[in-house]
């Protein structure tokens, strides 16, 4: 009996060794496994398959139009002389069917940053037409000398190619008096899909003033850009159709989930100059 005792010990303990040598060889493989899938995963990414380009997803695919936004900070001394110069040499260009080129709008920002001229051009025909455009005012004299005196009357410039979102309206000339919001955002990358199909929804709860004008996005310039631009009576009138979008069903959802896209957003009240067709 105690033979069988110590017999049966040592077949107990050889069975432990054996399932500890078990456990611990698939410990070792599971764990060279992860480190091998971790290893793997710092070359190898998985990417959604897309069929074509963010910005013709969210663009009107049958027109090519391509739009600049210009931004001039001008010296505070010098605003009234460079809206003399504006309005004598940027309608012709507008008005000549040499230049596939339409001016949009014309403002001075009234509340944002103080001095500042906005000009929004559209090129019908895209990028070579905007190539068309650059390469004719080179030659033409007039506006080689208009460049000119602008110069000295601007601290900075910047501008921005853009394209506008299939579900918004395109710019028509208005009769004013208006004024003009145009509100700014920067996304977060990767978020301009998802702002889009929020906003497919939200501008139908923006249309009973026929306030708004237009929407874009960046292509060249700061990227992952949305301009929206809205037209009010006056400021009153703003806050009441503002204030109504929230009375409607949907728009708060909208808001809910299209703020946390924002990295940033500016807004500009503008009034339009003589010379626009926005007015």
């Amino acid at each position: 009996g105690f033979n069988l005792t110590i017999l049966a010990t040592i077949s107990t303990l050889s069975l432990c060794r054996l399932d500890l040598s078990v456990i611990r060889g698939i410990a070792t493989s599971c764990n060279r496994n992860r480190e091998n899938s971790w290893f793997n995963s710092l070359f190898v990414r998985k990417v959604d398959p897309r069929k074509d380009a963010h910005s013709n997803l969210l663009t009107k695919n049958e027109e090519s139009n391509l739009y600049k936004i210009q931004f001039h900070n001008v010296k505070p001394e010098c605003l009234d002389a460079y809206n003399k110069l504006c309005e004598e040499v940027l309608p012709s260009i507008h008005a000549d069917k040499y230049y596939p080129c339409e001016l949009v709008g014309t403002w001075n920002t009234w509340y944002g940053e103080q001095d500042q001229a906005v000009h929004l051009w559209r090129y019908r025909g895209g990028y070579p037409a905007l190539t068309e455009v650059m390469n004719k005012l080179k030659q033409n004299q007039e506006f080689m000398v208009y460049r000119k005196e602008r110069g000295k009357m601007l601290m900075s410039r910047r501008n921005q190619l853009l394209l506008e979102f299939s579900f918004w309206n395109e710019p028509v000339p208005r009769e004013g008096p208006n004024i003009y919001e145009l509100r700014s955002y920067q996304l977060r990358p990767g978020t301009m899909i998802e702002w889009g199909n929020y906003w497919a929804r939200a501008i139908g709860y923006r249309q009973h003033n026929r306030e708004a004008v237009g929407g874009f996005f960046s292509q060249i310039g700061n990227l992952y850009m949305v301009h929206h631009l809205w037209a009010y009576k006056d400021l009153q009138s703003r806050e009441d159709t503002r204030n109504g979008a929230w009375q409607q069903e949907g728009w708060d959802e909208v808001v809910y989930y299209t703020v946390p896209l924002i990295q940033h957003m500016d807004s500009r009240i503008m009034i339009p100059t003589k010379a626009s067709p926005l007015q």
